[in-house]
């Protein structure tokens, strides 16, 4: 296929680093000493040992992108270890599939498959100076997926930074067969508690069902959610690895209808009827390419009562997985305004390039900028806005989105999850035209755990306390809790700010 669109574009979403091709880790080679490349030296990316003109790295290193150069350099491996567990009763799960993604949300790995004892190990790709080592310190996050549990992330849970600053070092000897010279290599290791994932079991109804194996065609498919369509919503997905390779569980019988989404890839949808057990080779074709091949999605926003200077970001949700309770889903990779990666810059205008064809929920100010969707419905611009994108279609969001600063959470989960040993209080800023507050604590499962619809005004503090009124709470179940403030009015209330749709999470112990 030729990229012809915009291809400076694409290859910045792609995560690719001055001018460079997103790169997969060269596997370990198998090559005769003295025709290796050792660490530092240039190496053919897709290099066989068969050939004799090939570049291959020695066995023990991985070829990977060259920062600043279209060339490939041999270094040694970066894996990332842990475990994957059951959330509330500690057990390893086997079979779960996990896939590292680096700060954009791009993949950066091939899947990992845990054993019996739930741990894993991926080698992930990471940019390199001209000796090989690490260019910076690479920022991964975790994706898992196993039968019968809720996806992760998903919904109020983030997935947390991994940094290879955190890495430590392995090494290892290696003898040659034919010389019986041996060499050292190492490895860089990254092992802690962000490595490991406790997973949570779904709601009984939700568990079963088949399995859906494919893959996703296309120059660059790696990062493409692929959903199962027909059945309940949200809808059971996955997310295809560096390679384009995919899994989807928990599918119910029925006849659904697999498509996929990514930023710059339109594909063909498949159809199963599905009656349980396995479906091999459900892969989906590549149609078109390239932000001119695909559609485009504008509109504006207004930010309103925020700090001044603020900016926000708009992303696209497809309506088969958006969660009505949490108002949110899984991002498609690339479909954002900015692109993946890039600090918050929307002030008014936004387009989303390279939008496939498909109906998408729109939403503003979702991730963590200070900011909130304005929640007042007496005016126009609060509502949530949904879009169906025809392939190749402009398509304009019709209203105006309202955008307001948010009601700042300062316990528990102000930054990241926060684990809370009994009755947690909840403190949040307090907003000066207010009347009441609406206080809801749901599980990470979306039920409704607590709530008190009205917490009174408080007056000479900037805070407001709640200490939290419902039944014990799930030791290992993960929660959160939000808040609006409202205003009397005319002929009835109504409502000005909340807080922020990822924050306030926290972890019963």
């Amino acid at each position: 296929m030729q990229v012809t669109a915009t291809d400076s574009t694409l290859l910045a979403r792609l995560g690719v680093a001055l001018g460079l091709v997103l790169a997969t880790s060269c596997s370990k080679q198998e090559v005769d000493v003295g025709e290796d490349v050792l660490q530092g030296g240039e190496c053919d990316l897709h290099g066989s040992a068969e050939d004799p003109e090939a570049r291959v790295c020695a066995e023990g290193l991985v070829c990977e992108p060259l920062a600043g150069r279209e060339s490939y350099v041999c270094g040694p491996p970066v894996l990332i270890r842990g475990q994957i567990f059951d959330a509330l009763e500690g057990f390893p799960l086997a079979g779960a599939y996990v896939t590292a993604l680096d700060h954009t949300g791009a993949p950066q790995s091939d899947v990992a498959v845990t054993d019996i004892t739930g741990s894993y190990e991926l080698a992930v790709s990471a940019l390199r100076t001209a000796d090989g080592e690490l260019l910076d310190d690479a920022i991964y996050t975790l994706q898992v997926f196993a039968a019968d549990y809720q996806p992760f992330p998903y919904g109020v849970r983030p997935a947390l930074p991994i940094n290879t600053a955190e890495a430590f070092v392995e090494t290892d000897t290696i003898v040659d067969d034919e010389t019986e010279e041996a060499r050292e290599v190492k490895y860089l290791v990254v092992e802690n508690p962000t490595t490991s994932v406790a997973m949570l079991l779904l709601p009984e109804a939700e568990r079963g069902g088949a399995t859906i194996f494919g893959a996703v065609g296309g120059e660059f498919p790696g990062g493409t959610l692929v959903v199962a369509e027909g059945g309940a919503e949200p809808a059971p997905y996955g997310i295809a690895d560096l390679s384009g390779k995919y899994v989807i569980f928990n599918v119910q019988p029925g006849s659904v209808s697999v498509v996929g989404y990514r930023y710059g890839l339109e594909l063909e949808s498949a159809t199963v009827a599905v009656s349980g057990g396995q479906y091999d080779d459900v892969d989906l074709v590549a149609i078109a390419e390239g932000e001119p091949n695909l559609g485009r999605v504008e509109g504006t926003i207004s930010i309103v009562n925020a700090p001044g200077g603020s900016a926000t970001s708009v992303v696209l949700v497809p309506t088969s997985v958006f969660n009505p309770v949490f108002e949110l889903g899984p991002v498609p990779f690339g479909l954002r305004e900015p692109e993946p990666g890039e600090p918050f810059n929307v002030t008014s205008g936004y387009t989303i390039e390279g939008v496939p064809a498909g109906t998408y929920k729109v939403l503003a100010a979702f991730e963590n900028d200070l900011l909130v969707r304005d929640p007042d419905f007496s005016i126009g611009g609060t509502d949530l806005q949904e879009v169906t994108v025809g392939r190749g279609e402009v398509v304009g969001v019709d209203e105006n989105f309202k955008i307001t600063e948010a009601l700042e959470i300062f316990s528990p989960g102000a930054e990241v999850p926060e684990h809370v040993a009994g009755a947690p209080t909840f403190i949040f800023a307090d907003d000066s035209s207010e009347n009441f507050y609406y206080l809801t604590v749901y599980d990470a499962l979306g039920r409704l755990t607590w709530e008190d619809p009205m917490v009174p005004r408080v007056t000479g503090s900037p805070t407001v306390e709640v200490p939290y009124g419902g039944e014990a709470l799930l030791p290992g179940m993960y929660y959160q809790f939000r808040v609006t403030s409202w205003k009397d009015g005319n002929p009835e209330p109504s409502p000005i700010s909340r807080t922020e749709d990822l924050r306030g999470v926290f972890i019963a112990d």
